[in-house]
């Protein structure tokens, strides 16, 4: 007993020193953890104020966590002394090699990041990615969930969205839709046009502003082609569409325009 006294009184200033220097790594540690808590709580606020998916929020909030975190661990264990410079080394060569073994995570990591900061689009949107078209339903961190209009589930991976044209039908609050109807060479055309205009006049779900386009198109092999183009709500785009073709089948009859199906004529010549 009286040795352990000696040897604390011998070293009382070295015990002080390390004793000060373990009290403010402990508070490092606990006001770091505090920050780390912080600043996830303030980056998943920020995610949810841009209406972000909540799931992507969170995972972004618990990495700015982690990475917070692991600095205040390796800023504590210098205050006690401990050499900070090979556990760093050791952890960036865990994770060089953890990178090259998920080198397709980590591509479908970098997509969903460039997702969330480009905003190429949101949930509820009607998008066509990746040779793939669907209503976004969930953006995660490393892949997208689409719902298709037959109600399947695809779950596309990040990089596949972001490697290729994304094209967002619900973007823009309007919609151009794009009609070829085809007349036959017989059929008057300027009746034919009037009576195209005519259908799209009674049509109170087409825009007015733009106003729409009917022309001929083509002189095709069999018929003459029209062009025709009315803009919609894009709400209102495929019920607009399917009842614009089945009206200008009905009146195209009543009115007795024929619309010709593709054909060919073949001369026979007899030779002696």
């Amino acid at each position: 007993m009286e040795s352990v006294l000696n040897w604390l009184n011998e070293n009382s200033g070295l015990i002080l020193h390390y004793g000060i220097q373990a009290v403010i790594a402990l508070v490092i540690f606990l006001l770091g953890g505090r920050i780390a808590k912080f600043c996830a709580n303030l980056t998943e606020k920020a995610f949810d104020k841009k209406k972000v998916d909540k799931a992507v929020g969170s995972f972004v909030s618990s990495i700015v966590f982690a990475i917070v975190f692991m600095a205040t661990v390796l800023m504590a264990l210098s205050q006690i002394g401990i050499e900070t410079t090979s556990f760093i080394a050791i952890l960036g060569a865990a994770g060089l090699a953890v990178g090259l073994a998920l080198q397709g995570s980590l591509s479908n990591f970098a997509s969903g990041v460039l997702i969330i900061l480009l905003r190429p689009f949101k949930s509820g949107d009607y998008v066509e990615a990746g040779n793939k078209a669907g209503t976004i339903k969930k953006i995660e961190i490393f892949s997208t969930e689409l719902r298709t209009p037959d109600n399947k589930v695809i779950i596309m991976p990040n990089s596949k969205i972001m490697s290729d044209a994304i094209v967002n039908y619900s973007r823009e609050s309007t919609r151009r839709i794009d009609l070829v109807i085809r007349v036959d060479y017989d059929a008057d055309l300027r009746k034919a046009k009037e009576v195209l205009k005519s259908i799209l006049d009674s049509e109170s779900r087409i825009l007015k502003d733009p106003a729409y386009n009917v022309s001929v198109s083509e002189l095709a092999e069999s018929s003459v082609n029209f062009i025709v183009r009315p803009w919609v709500e894009s709400a209102d785009y495929w019920p607009t569409y399917w009842s614009l073709l089945e009206e200008i089948k009905i009146i195209f009859d009543e009115q007795g325009i024929n619309i010709p199906a593709p054909q060919m004529d073949v001369h026979l010549r007899k030779q002696d």
